[in-house]
This record gives C-alpha cells, structure tokens and sequence, in this order.
C-alpha cells in the first residue's frame, strides 16, 4: 500500500538523519572503533552517540581565496582608465 501525497516528506525518509542504529550497525562501528570481541553477544550492546559533522562554507571560501593571489593594477596605469 502507498503512502498518501499529503504524509509524504520534501526530502523522503532515506534523506533525514538517523539517531538510533540498527543492530548491525553498532556492530559493524564497534569493529572500526576495535571494541568487538569475536565471539560477543549482540545482545545488550553499548549505545553509540551520533556525531553530525556540518562543513562550514566561509572556512572553505577562505581556503580557495588564499591560494589564489588578488589581481592589482600596473603601477603605471591609472585606476580608471581604460585601454584604448
């Protein structure tokens, strides 16, 4: 059965931010993070905090200008004039 037009969500549920794992998933981050034993019980597993890490766009804009060197004018061309 579909969902109804007017309950569905803008973005859809895959695109919003979990805050609870699934099992697996905890597994699967304990193994990275080398807290899993083989062997363990799955159940009774430590939580996990969610960290969402946002990129800031002022300190990438900062970033590319400084690589880049600003154009100055010739030392011996007036500011407003054209060439012609």
């Amino acid at each position: 059965m579909s969902i109804h037009p007017s309950l569905r969500t803008a973005g859809g549920a895959t695109s919003s931010s979990r805050n609870v794992l699934k099992r697996y998933e905890r597994v699967r981050h304990l193994m990275t993070q080398g807290q899993w034993t083989d062997g363990q019980s799955v159940f009774g597993l430590p939580k996990l905090k969610q960290t969402k890490i946002k990129a800031r766009k002022a300190a990438k804009e900062k970033e590319e200008t400084a690589g880049a060197p600003a154009e100055k004018p010739a030392a011996g061309a007036a500011p407003g004039a054209g060439a012609t």
